[in-house]
């Protein structure tokens, strides 16, 4: 008798949580965090906008998010 296992296709980018939440938090004005999640468009309009305040306020907001995103075994989380 054959197993078959069920394959999740996930679209996103696997990046490490740990990594991912210091990257927000420190250096969210400028959103490194989105391009280490690579979202290279929304981090180059952080570094265009960063003198507003406003990519601050969203990079705390991602921090959140990557701390209560529950990720795998390895540690990873989907973006």
């Amino acid at each position: 008798m054959s197993r078959i296992q069920s394959v999740t296709i996930i679209n996103g980018r696997t990046v490490n949580k740990v990594a991912y939440c210091l990257l927000a938090f420190f250096f969210g004005t400028f959103g490194i965090h989105r391009f280490y999640a690579g979202k290279s468009g929304t981090g180059l309009l952080f570094i265009l906008f960063f003198w507003t305040g406003i990519p601050t306020i969203i990079g705390f907001i991602d921090f959140i998010i990557g701390l209560l995103k529950p990720s795998d075994p390895n540690g990873n989380i989907v973006f």
